[in-house]
């Protein structure tokens, strides 16, 4: 594995001085269970720092990229680039799926392509970046997946945030009440249930779909309802983001 983890810091352009750090990034918390004996610390105290860095990055980069945009759209803008499917495609770019130390039934269930594994670990990274290097060495490797995401953005035309939101403008716009998510049923087991969940305007149902969470099943629903209502005015840019000409 050392040589992986140097081919990461290679792909990162970060040589890490405290390589179990790097390492205690990439692990995930099924492979520290299933290893008791000298069990590795998991990453998810560095995901949880991650993510603060993570939003102090995007929050510098848009306030600098668009000078003169309002607390609010700056503000969906950040949860556009730091929400789950963005993370896991900046974690895809970088390819870390190849990197993270996974349990045997995580790794048998798909845990490498599984988006919250992805960003969570990618928060990792970011994180342990910070503790190593220091804040503008996290800055240095997030800005260049900034920059490739959001090069194409007009802000002055369009309006970028998830869908549940997107759903929620919308009904404001018309004046109607918040449109309200029911979860139907979900099925399988604990570790790996598939949740089903309609959106109503009122009594009336929207939308069914469904979702590996309760959050990932309310944004498909929220996404089958916008295309119903809006059709070709919405164009969407990936799962849990949207464009939405004003």
């Amino acid at each position: 594995m050392k040589t992986s983890l140097s081919q990461l810091e290679k792909a990162i352009g970060v040589d890490f001085s405290n390589k179990d750090l790097l390492r205690q990034a990439l692990t995930h918390s099924s492979y520290a269970y299933e290893h008791l004996v000298n069990r590795p610390s998991d990453n998810e105290v560095l995901e949880f720092l991650g993510d603060s860095v993570v939003g102090l990055v995007t929050a510098d980069f848009f306030c600098a990229a668009f000078k003169g945009l309002r607390e609010g759209d700056l503000s969906k803008y950040k949860s556009a680039a730091a929400n789950t499917e963005s993370l896991s495609e900046f974690a895809r770019e970088i390819k870390l799926q190849k990197y993270v130390f996974l349990g045997k039934g995580e790794e048998k269930s798909g845990g490498r392509k599984k988006k919250t594994i992805l960003a969570g670990t990618f928060e990792a990274l970011v994180g342990a970046v910070y503790l190593d290097k220091g804040y503008e060495a996290a800055k240095r490797f997030l800005l260049p997946l900034l920059h490739k995401s959001f090069r194409k953005t007009d802000p002055r035309g369009l309006l970028i945030n998830n869908y549940k939101s997107a759903l929620q403008e919308y009904f404001q716009k018309e004046s109607w009440p918040s449109p309200s998510y029911r979860t139907v049923t979900s099925i399988g087991p604990d570790h790996s249930k598939t949740f089903f969940v309609e959106v109503y305007q009122g009594h009336y149902p929207l939308a069914k779909a469904k979702g590996y969470s309760k959050k990932n099943a309310e944004q498909r629903a929220a996404q089958k309802a916008l295309k119903s209502l809006l059709g070709i005015k919405m164009k969407g840019l990936r799962a849990e983001m949207f464009v939405l000409k004003k």
